[in-house]
């Protein structure tokens, strides 16, 4: 399902380590995505991977996106990762 975003803000981008067996390095981004409506919506930090972390977002841009939530354990702890599949950019 996809859902209009307005950016809060976004972080630089960087370069980390692939979790592939093959190495190398992959784009990522921060970013902190409201729905629209008001002052008080929902709020989302989420992450871009890939190519589409090299596509600089500004505060107040409005982006049409696709969340994928994803949950995995690590040494009896619970994380959660939002993650930005695909998006277009408004304005």
């Amino acid at each position: 399902m996809k859902n209009i975003f307005k950016v809060v803000s976004c972080a630089e981008l960087q370069q980390v380590p692939s979790g592939k067996p093959e190495g190398g390095v992959i784009n990522k981004r921060n970013v902190v995505l409201q729905e629209l409506g008001g002052k008080y919506e929902n709020t989302y930090s989420v992450t871009m991977l890939g190519n589409s972390a090299q596509c600089q977002l500004y505060a107040n841009d409005l982006v049409v996106a696709a969340l994928r939530f994803m949950v995995h354990e690590y040494n009896g702890v619970t994380y959660q990762d939002i993650v930005m599949n695909e998006f277009y950019k408004l304005n």
